[in-house]
């Protein structure tokens, strides 16, 4: 049936603020309401921890390596500018099924095209898609308007030589890590304009219609505005476990990508995480405002309704913030909140533990409402677990692709129930055994190198009781990157770096076939 589609998209906002119990849960009663009529799913990632790659996923059905967007498609040194020519999106099959589209807030997929010249009618973008000005003409401008100050000049200052919040950074603009702001990055005014075509243009239409509102917060800078704030107590906000993680069993850049946070102090830490839940709370609002209009316009029972991510944010953990390399679970898992009128009435208000990821919110609509989707897409379409028919696992492994952010550097990640792998192709992997160490503080690969003696063989860094392990899981990440388009691999000396290499799923002959990957079991992380 060609039900009506709202989409509202925020922007690094971790799967963790939206379900009950956690440490991080926002105060968000709209969602809670709305969750009852709804399925979440609670453990759903992102493919990429990046705005743009992550956003390409949702709008193809495709992983980066298959779309082609990598980084911020806006800036000077981005990697492409948008999609690989030819790239289909999924929403073209609703079009051809006469859903008028209907688009508000941040696109952020290309620097070539907008949502306008793929056939979307736009209401507000608070970020057109342009390239950034020149590098160095850039800096030169912004030389001449930073305010220069003596502790600009000091790389590790305290409190008294700067403001509440600020991350000094010499040679770079002042960034205040968070404070308040009535409408924060236009959120507001996305959300109105939506809002008011909801009002004026829904009660009479005549073909369904699909909305995408995309908000930018709770992404960083966090300032929610102040009435959002006053919801909580500084005395009740508590630092993750892993906050004083050492990370010296991790790779170099992580260390150095927490430098710049060690500034803050305890409470500048807890308040960063209090305006952050803040800005949550303020999203929560808005989606709020876009189901009253629905309800005002009656058209809230024919519309399927969706609450999603485009990635995470630290938010603490490890002592890190916002988005980035450093390949833990916060900046990966995202929520997805699905209600569907044609959900069977015993599904709603579930929690659902199936692996899912942003590349099959696309199959997934298409699916349900009956719109043809491109020959190819990468995701599987989530009805079956909607409608209860299905109550098995999605997928066995989940896969994550980075190729970095404007600094670069080269991540896959296959990540099972029981493991996580992540291999680092500018430093030493990563292994977390999730079972045991849910808040990878422990990387089970590292801390070996002071003990190497010239000539080892690339095994001897890897515990022998953990070999096989290690080995299924690299059988498990070149499977998804054969799969998946990912053709990550060098096979000259100085760049074949990984501890297994791609031969091992890419078998040399017809006769003997792919190896399947086999399924793993927790093994026991000491000999």
């Amino acid at each position: 049936m060609a039900r009506n589609v709202l989409i509202f998209m925020t922007d690094q906002q971790r799967g963790a603020t939206v379900l009950p119990g956690h440490r991080l849960k926002a105060k968000t009663p709209r969602l809670d309401e709305f969750r009852r009529e709804a399925l979440t799913f609670g453990r759903s990632y992102t493919p990429s921890p990046h705005c743009c790659p992550s956003r390409a996923s949702l709008f193809t059905g495709l992983y980066p390596s298959q779309h082609g967007v990598w980084n911020n498609v806006n800036l000077t040194n981005a990697l492409t500018r948008g999609p690989r020519e030819g790239t289909k999106f999924w929403f073209s099959g609703f079009q051809q099924a006469g859903y008028d589209l209907v688009f508000s807030g941040k696109w952020h997929v290309s620097n070539a095209q907008m949502p306008a010249d793929l056939g979307w009618r736009e209401l507000f973008m608070p970020q057109r898609s342009r390239p950034q000005p020149e590098s160095w003409d850039a800096q030169r401008e912004l030389a001449r308007a930073m305010e220069i100050r003596k502790a600009w000049r000091n790389p590790r200052p305290g409190p008294e030589e700067r403001a509440e919040g600020e991350i000094v950074r010499p040679g770079f603009p002042r960034y205040v890590h968070y404070g308040v702001d009535e409408n924060p990055f236009s959120d507001g005014t996305v959300v109105e304009h939506a809002v008011n075509w909801i009002r004026d243009e829904t009660p009479d239409a005549t073909a369904p219609w699909m909305l995408y509102v995309g908000t930018l917060g709770p992404h960083d800078w966090y300032t929610p505005p102040q009435r959002f704030l006053d919801l909580y107590d500084i005395d009740d906000i508590s630092l993750p476990d892993n906050f004083a993680d050492p990370m010296n069993d991790k790779p170099a850049l992580y260390r150095r990508t927490r430098d710049r946070f060690d500034q803050l102090t305890e409470r500048e830490h807890r308040e960063a995480i209090r305006h952050y839940l803040a800005f949550c709370t303020y999203e929560d609002h808005l989606f709020g405002l876009l189901l009253d209009a629905l309800e005002a316009a009656g058209t809230y029972d024919d519309t399927v309704i969706l609450y999603l991510s485009d990635h995470g944010d630290y938010a603490g953990d490890h002592g890190l913030w916002t988005k980035g390399l450093p390949a833990f679970e916060s900046a990966y898992h995202i929520p997805t909140i699905i209600r569907w009128p044609d959900m069977p009435v015993d599904m709603r208000g579930r929690t659902n533990d199936a692996k899912v990821s942003l590349v099959d919110i696309g199959p997934t609509l298409a699916d349900i409402c009956e719109a043809t989707p491109p020959a190819q897409m990468s995701g599987h379409s989530l009805r079956p677990w909607l409608d209860g028919t299905r109550t098995d696992d999605v997928r066995d492994t989940l896969f994550f692709q980075s190729n970095g952010n404007e600094a670069y550097g080269i991540q896959r990640i296959v990540m099972t129930d029981d493991w996580k792998l992540v291999c680092n192709f500018f430093d030493d992997d990563e292994l977390y055994d999730l079972r045991s160490d849910p808040d990878e503080m422990t990387n089970l690969l590292g801390g070996t190198r002071a003990e190497r003696r010239v000539g080892v063989g690339p095994l001897d860094i890897v515990p022998e009781h953990l070999r096989d392990v290690v080995r299924e899981l690299y059988q498990q990440m070149w499977t998804n990157a054969l799969k998946y388009d990912d053709e990550i691999f060098n096979n000259y000396i100085m760049t074949a770096i990984s501890t297994f290499g791609p031969t091992i799923v890419a078998a040399p002959t017809e006769a003997q076939g792919t190896q399947a990957p086999v399924p793993l079991a927790a093994t026991p992380t000491n000999p």
